[in-house]
């Protein structure tokens, strides 16, 4: 725990995903909140989108964090606006468009979560 998920839209050219991953996990590791071997992240580029539906050249970036119940809401505000500022400080505005940023928490009930880790040994 935590999950991150990065969805993108292709239209964004100059987004480095890989970059932005190490930059949200590094948030992450800040926070204090997370142990850095327990954080799993992924991004996933949408070929398909739609923004609203002017033809103007739109994209968006969208962060969802789903961590296990329990943290309070100050906690979350404080995840958000830290993973806000790490993926605002990595794109670049899109030439004659626009890019929407959000992030989302998500809680992960406690008691219907199982985790297990594999070693070789």
């Amino acid at each position: 725990m935590p999950h991150l998920t990065l969805e993108y839209t292709n239209n964004l050219r100059l987004f480095d995903a890989a970059k932005a991953l190490r930059d949200l996990n590094g948030a992450l590791i800040e926070s204090k909140l997370f142990e850095e071997a327990d954080i799993k992240s992924r991004a996933l580029s949408l070929d398909t989108f739609l923004v609203g539906a002017s033809p103007d050249p739109r994209g968006f970036i969208h962060v969802r964090l789903a961590i296990l119940s329990g943290r309070s809401e100050q906690a979350k505000r404080d995840l958000s606006a830290s993973l806000l500022h790490a993926l605002k400080a990595r794109c670049e505005p899109m030439t004659g468009g626009e890019i929407q940023l959000s992030v989302e928490i998500q809680d992960i009930e406690r008691g219907s979560y199982a985790k297990a880790t594999l070693t070789a040994g």
